[in-house]
């Protein structure tokens, strides 16, 4: 069997390389324009005559989606899988013929072509289609011969619920989101029942929804819900090929009458006796470079059956679905390794005799908001303990990394200079520009230090940060302004300035990112005064229970940020440095 080349004869035939000999063969053998196509509908041989016809080589045809490639409407304009007339007979397995097609040539002109299909082939996933066609007589205007329709659907519903599914599904980025908005579009219009079949990252299949629509509710059916069996490799059952990506097919209860040939068959004769389906329709949910699961599609109450046709809708949505669900995944992972790499940089806070400290990060619930607050507590090498609050602009892993350098920077300069705070951060704003990647930050650090007497003292400087809190244990509540100046990466020379305050006994310093107190809908005061109502009414819990207490009352309903927050306890006897 060769290859496509040069010196190719009236009757040679031609597939990619490994293909069998008996298709060429008998391709060569035939008067009349033939390919082959395999379950996937990509042409995998092909033969001299259909180059002429397509005036395209075997090398340009061979891999190719033959639908794709190929089929067009009698205007030359593509046409969706679900108005393909090839397409019903194809997923049936049985052969059809059709007199008023077109197929595009290589060089953009229209073929009016009549073709046969013949099914040929063996074994459940290798199953081979033989099409045959040559060249007609164009007719005059548009045949009034009846669309390859799918049921209750016309062409408008379906083109409309096309459209629609496409702009809920892509609106998301929640795995849960856009399976509950694929389930709301096709129940009840196109079935009782929709049962969706996922596969995860380490390749365990789970059954992740089976919903039911009685009376117009849609009822969820946890008990049928669950994990299941691994995909079988070579059983030739609906479901399992369909998690194989290998075809669509349409399932009746007999179908899994007959002793099961692996779990997912087991679960899938459970699944119609406690359904009642008499009829299902089972499509593969692709992604760009794997199957992600199944969907399956049950009427229980509806006395019509699923139809070849159906099918042609079916994979239609599944392959939508399969770009949201490949898109909300990616979503998924980027925000899992953000978000795993900014725990992981956020440090252990210090012990200190006569403090309490404790922090929290909540990470933003959209994937591109994760990795910018960070906050930072560390002993300086006179004793006095630093304490740091700050946000780094961009999001997702720049901003991470680039709170690691600023971070370090910041740690480098507090250990080794001993200087106020402002002339640290000056140091740091200068370095930011010449030997980080951040662009810009805003961040409070400050220097807490108890005299002989052991009472506490917060010095501090602000670079375009929300202003420190601070609690007494009697729930006055006071915003430290002192010390402000422009955030970092502006390239000011400004000097910075600093400001100082006594801190007494079981009072609490909050130091936070502006996710706490910002919102889409309401002022930063309105977010302020929220969080200073609620740390009053909070003083007298325990710094933890404040803490956690804090975060659920005081972030927004709507924030879309992640959340740093820094809370430190003085003690109410403090002890001597």
């Amino acid at each position: 069997m060769e290859t496509a080349g040069d010196g190719r004869g009236p009757g040679d035939g031609h597939t990619g390389a490994g293909s069998d000999e008996t298709v060429g063969d008998m391709l060569a053998r035939l008067r009349t324009g033939a390919y082959v196509v395999d379950v996937r509908g990509s042409i995998v041989a092909v033969n001299a005559l259909a180059e002429q016809l397509l005036d395209r080589t075997a090398a340009q045809l061979v891999g190719a989606d033959a639908h794709d490639l190929l089929h067009r409407n009698a205007r030359g304009e593509s046409m969706p899988t679900s108005r393909c007339r090839m397409r019903p007979a194809f997923l049936a397995g049985r052969p059809a013929q059709d007199d008023q097609e077109w197929f595009e040539r290589g060089d953009g002109t229209l073929l009016p072509v009549s073709w046969s299909i013949v099914p040929c082939g063996a074994g459940p996933d290798d199953t081979l289609v033989l099409v045959l066609f040559h060249r007609r007589e164009p007719s005059v205007g548009l045949t009034g011969h009846e669309e390859a329709g799918g049921g209750t659907l016309d062409e408008l519903e379906r083109l409309a619920l096309l459209a629609e599914m496409t702009t809920q599904l892509t609106s998301t980025l929640s795995v849960d989101e856009a399976l509950s908005r694929l389930v709301s579009l096709v129940l009840p219009r196109l079935a009782d029942w929709a049962v969706v079949d996922l596969i995860s990252e380490r390749d365990e299949v789970w059954r992740t929804k089976v919903v039911h629509m009685e009376n117009g509710t849609t009822v969820v059916r946890r008990d049928l819900e669950g994990p299941m069996a691994p995909v079988p490799a070579e059983s030739p059952m609906p479901l399992s090929r369909a998690l194989r990506g290998v075809s669509s097919t349409i399932a009746e209860p007999q179908t899994y009458e007959r002793s099961p040939d692996s779990g997912i068959a087991v679960e899938q004769r459970r699944l119609f006796e406690a359904t009642g389906m008499h009829s299902a329709a089972i499509a593969p949910i692709r992604g760009l470079r794997e199957v992600l699961g199944a969907l399956t599609l049950g009427r229980s109450e509806r006395a019509d059956r699923f139809t070849p046709a159906d099918l042609t809708l079916l994979e239609d949505i599944t392959r939508r679905a399969g770009l949201a669900l490949d898109n909300a995944r990616l979503y998924q992972r980027q925000r899992k390794v953000a978000e795993t790499m900014q725990r992981y940089l956020l440090p252990q806070l210090p012990r200190v005799t006569g403090l309490e400290m404790t922090s929290r990060y909540l990470p933003a619930p959209d994937a591109s908001h994760v990795g910018g607050d960070w906050y930072d507590a560390f002993t300086l090498g006179d004793g006095d303990t630093a304490l740091v609050i700050g946000d780094v602009s961009g999001h997702d892993l720049d901003a991470a990394a680039g709170m690691a350098q600023l971070r370090n920077v910041l740690r480098s300069y507090a250990w080794s200079q001993k200087e106020p705070p402002s002339r640290i951060v000056e140091r740091v704003d200068r370095a930011v520009l010449r030997i980080t990647d951040v662009s810009m930050a805003t961040l409070v650090l400050g220097t807490l230090t108890t005299d002989d007497e052991g009472r506490w003292s917060l010095r501090w400087t602000n670079a375009g940060h929300p202003p420190p809190l601070l609690v007494t244990r009697d729930g006055v509540t006071e915003y430290l302004t002192d010390g402000g100046g422009m955030l970092l990466g502006t390239g000011t020379d400004r000097p910075r300035v600093d400001g100082s305050t006594a801190l007494p006994p079981g009072s609490t310093l909050v130091l936070y990112t502006d996710g706490l107190v910002e919102s889409p809908t309401h002022s930063i005061d309105d977010g302020l005064d929220r969080l200073r109502r609620n740390a009053a009414a909070l003083a007298h819990r325990p710094v933890e229970a404040f803490t956690d207490e804090l975060l659920r009352r005081a972030r927004p309903a709507d924030n879309d940020d992640d959340v740093a927050l820094l809370a430190v306890r003085i003690g109410t006897r403090s002890g001597h440095r």
